[in-house]
């Protein structure tokens, strides 16, 4: 227990770490972005790279792909039925921001220090049917009540997933295991020297991206939110946490993975469809503080 905790220390002074630079202005806000890029298309990708490239896929983790891809549509239409009767823009803003999950930048630092590479894997899948959800789902609901006109057009939608350079690499590497190729010793262990960045880089970020400040008119709207995403999150997880028949990573992987915060994808589809900004960062803040203290929770009193 003490490896679960020291874990989650070492986690909370590296965000801190995050905070304090960018209030002392030695690292500003906008600097985020250029970190989040090295992330998302070099270290996190380095990080998939050496953890799939070698490992006994089991075909019971695809599982944990259907999981996520079905729980994020059943949210996603559980979202619009929630908000039917905000403003139209409001409602593509809340429904946008319930389905899909910060995996990458949030879980993949926590849970590399306390279940290491069978983590990873793990979360992983998870991620492959989540990022069908983000870069799909999501970005069709709020493009469509922005008034873009957008319809769930399948090309578009591979399109938008195609850029994903994390999302590639998954697809990639595991084609590649099940047939059996392994990549050059040299590609990987290069990979694996990159990959080691990815967990304090990532904390470094969630830490720049914290902000406390928020207007009070958003309180009743983001407790209406937090109430979607985390109450049915738990009940859903708990449940299949009782009912699935396959080992404890697996559970726990679902249990926390329907509880983490809302996909980082969300801010720049709230720039790009003109939607509040700063009411989806302070929620996507919220999620971050509200998804750590569950973690923890279940780190200390359920494993």
């Amino acid at each position: 227990m003490s490896g679960f905790n020291d874990q989650f220390l070492y986690s909370i002074f590296i965000i801190a770490l995050g905070y304090i630079l960018k209030r002392s202005n030695i690292i500003k806000e906008d600097d985020g972005e250029g970190l989040s890029r090295i992330i998302f298309n070099l270290t996190l990708p380095a990080l998939i790279l050496v953890t799939f490239n070698d490992i006994t896929i089991e075909y019971s983790l695809f599982m944990l792909i259907l999981i996520a891809f079905v729980y994020g549509l059943f949210s996603a239409v559980l979202g619009i039925l929630i908000f039917r009767n905000q403003s139209k823009n409001a409602k593509g803003m809340l429904s946008m921001m319930v389905p899909g999950f910060n995996i990458g930048l949030f879980a993949y630092p926590l849970v590399e220090g306390i279940w290491g590479r069978e983590g990873i894997q793990h979360f992983g899948m998870f991620d492959v049917g989540n990022s069908f959800i983000v870069f799909g789902v999501c970005y069709f609901i709020g493009s469509y009540y922005a008034g873009e006109g957008a319809r769930l057009d399948v090309k578009t939608m591979f399109i938008k997933m195609s850029k994903s350079i994390p999302l590639m690499t998954y697809i990639v590497v595991l084609i590649l295991n099940l047939a059996g190729f392994k990549l050059p010793t040299l590609m990987i262990e290069t990979a694996d020297i990159i990959s080691l960045a990815n967990m304090p880089l990532s904390l470094l970020l969630l830490g720049i991206y914290l902000n406390f400040t928020f207007d009070k008119k958003y309180i009743k709207l983001i407790f209406k939110y937090m109430a979607v995403k985390y109450v049915v999150g738990i009940v859903v997880g708990v449940g299949l946490f009782i009912l699935l028949p396959f080992d404890d990573m697996f559970k726990y992987t679902v249990l926390i993975g329907l509880i983490l915060p809302t996909s980082m994808s969300v801010l720049p589809y709230a720039v790009e469809f003109n939607y509040d900004k700063r009411f989806v960062g302070t929620v996507s803040n919220i999620t971050i503080i509200t998804s750590f203290i569950l973690i923890w929770i279940i780190a200390n009193f359920v494993i």
